[in-house]
């Protein structure tokens, strides 16, 4: 609790009380009167209080709860002229009733007893303030009050001491000054003894706010920060505590000044990580307690005030977790492991999907390389689309799409969408399945290659040139790479695109669907065959050189 500072000079109180008197038209003498008339048309009675002046008093102040009159015409009445109207009397009989009320109350005043009141600020003048309780009013001086200048304080309940009663002038002096200054003194003493013996002891949790808990030690009251609740880190008060619970606590620091007693929860208790080894290992099955959940994984509570972090990416096997609340909930008590323990950083890692039995390990149970499976598209990349098989994902890389290979997952495929696929790997250690499409027909390749074979000629249009040759259309689903070193005595530099090109096989890959032909090779094989069929048409007697001559000439 913050108190202002206020230097107290020395004040003659006599001399103040009758300032205040004088300034407070309520601290009339009382007289006794006589109700003359009743006006209810002007909410107004007459009362006769033996002067030449007439004495009007409002009928509100005549009036019980419900509104009925406690008086009649003719009734006597105690009441204090509180001043003058022109030629009215201005009278209040409520005020009466509390001097009467107070006058009884100083009667019955024991000099040797301590009066502490609680009420309430109703009036404020240039001495100090008049303190409403029970119906009586006492005074406050401004210098026994420990109230704010800056601040309006009528309406605020203020706790004070009797310091002094006048009989004879019918009042009585508080001081809420006197109050504060030996709570103090005792916040001081217990503040200071706490401090000193460092022990562990029992309060009260009071009060619970956003940036920790008020906890009630021995009548004084200390602030246990949020940061100071738990060894897990800063944590919400409101999660751990409500108000009555009993903690224990040790003092941390105190502002005298500022009468801040600074209180720590964690201290009262061992630190787990200072022997974390004796407590856990990495490895270990430990049953938690579901708290936080976010969008990126889970605060799971391990007892002892241990937190560990449970990533998303360790709850399931399943790689499209959306978020960690659609698997768990805050209270749900699970089994994890424990897969890093950071002993310097305070952090525990846990996986839960590490005690789960692993689908890879079912799905090559029940499935094996070139098992043909339908499945439904889960996501598209720019290298493929991954398909769920039952509990797991394999890959259907691009190049496994289409035999066509303009053809890619982005512009095949979209979520959801169901195919059907050939399994061409499983790599059950790193849990990967590779699937493919065109491995369910037959390659163009292998379809051409059942009506040709090497050292066919074949012709084709040319279809796209590279550095290394040319590819030929030789139908709409086959190609053939001519390389440069095999179009001689083509030049690479002059062959244009649609260009119809004549060429032999001289390779052939079914499984990979590729075909290599060569002009160089034709070339050498026309000459061959025309060589030979010279041979079987002339005589013995004609050269080689006779023969490559006449070829030219054709």
């Amino acid at each position: 609790m913050k108190f202002e500072d206020i230097e107290i000079e020395d004040v003659d109180f006599e001399a103040m009380l009758e300032e205040s008197f004088k300034n407070e038209e309520s601290e009339g003498d009382l007289v006794e009167g006589r109700i003359v008339k009743i006006n209810e048309d002007d909410n107004q009675a007459i009362v006769d209080v033996g002067t030449k002046k007439e004495a009007f008093l409002s009928l509100d102040q005549l009036r019980d709860e419900s509104g009925n009159l406690l008086f009649k015409e003719g009734d006597d009445i105690t009441v204090v002229v509180t001043g003058k109207r022109g030629d009215r009397l201005n009278i209040s009989y409520e005020l009466a009733k509390k001097q009467r009320a107070l006058r009884e109350f100083i009667a019955g005043y024991d000099e040797t007893q301590e009066y502490i009141i609680e009420g309430e600020v109703i009036k404020k003048n240039k001495g100090g303030y008049i303190i409403e309780c029970d119906g009586l009013d006492f005074f406050m001086p401004r210098t026994l009050s420990y109230l704010s200048q800056k601040i309006d304080p009528i309406g605020k309940k203020v706790k004070a001491v009797i310091t002094k009663v006048d009989k004879d002038k019918n009042s009585v002096v508080v001081s809420r000054k006197e109050l504060i200054e030996r709570e103090n003194g005792k916040i001081d003493e217990i503040a200071e003894a706490l401090l000193n013996s460092k022990d562990i002891i029992k309060g009260i949790v009071k009060k619970i706010t956003s940036y920790g808990a008020f906890v009630d030690v021995g009548g004084v009251d200390g602030l246990v920060h949020y940061s100071q609740i738990s060894h897990k880190g800063p944590v919400n008060p409101s999660k751990y505590f409500s108000e009555g619970d009993e903690v224990n606590v040790v003092a941390l620091e105190y502002d005298k000044k500022k009468k801040h007693l600074s209180l720590s929860i964690k201290d009262a208790h061992s630190d787990p990580w200072s022997d974390i080894d004796s407590i856990v290992s990495k490895g270990d099955t430990v049953a938690v307690i579901v708290g936080n959940i976010e969008p990126y994984g889970v605060f799971v509570d391990l007892g002892n005030d241990l937190e560990a972090f449970l990533h998303v990416s360790e709850i399931s096997w399943d790689k499209n977790v959306k978020h960690p609340g659609d698997h768990l909930t805050v209270g749900e008590q699970i089994n994890v492991e424990v897969i890093e323990i950071d002993k310097n950083e305070k952090r525990l890692r846990v996986s839960l999907k590490n005690l789960l039995p692993k689908p890879i390990d079912q799905f090559c149970q029940n499935n094996r390389v070139g098992d043909v499976l339908k499945g439904e598209i889960t996501s598209v990349t720019d290298f493929g689309a991954f398909v769920k098989l039952d509990e797991v994902e394999g890959l259907l890389h691009n190049q496994e799409i289409s035999w066509d290979k303009s053809k890619n997952a982005k512009n095949s495929f979209k979520p959801g969408d169901e195919v059907e696929v050939k399994i061409i790997k499983i790599d059950k250690d790193a849990g990967k399945i590779s699937l493919s499409m065109k491995a369910l027909s037959d390659s163009p390749i292998k379809m051409f290659a059942k009506n040709h074979k090497v050292g066919d000629i074949v012709q084709g249009k040319v279809k796209d040139k590279k550095d290394f040759g040319v590819f030929i259309a030789i139908d709409d689903q086959v190609d053939a790479l001519i390389r440069s070193e095999d179009l001689f005595p083509l030049k690479i530099e002059e062959i244009e695109k649609d260009q119809d090109i004549s060429a032999v096989i001289v390779f052939m890959d079914e499984k990979n669907d590729r075909l290599r032909a060569s002009v160089k090779k034709l070339q050498m094989q026309e000459e061959k065959d025309a060589v030979a069929k010279v041979n079987a048409d002339q005589d013995d007697s004609m050269t080689l050189g006779d023969i490559l001559k006449d070829q030219l000439k054709k």
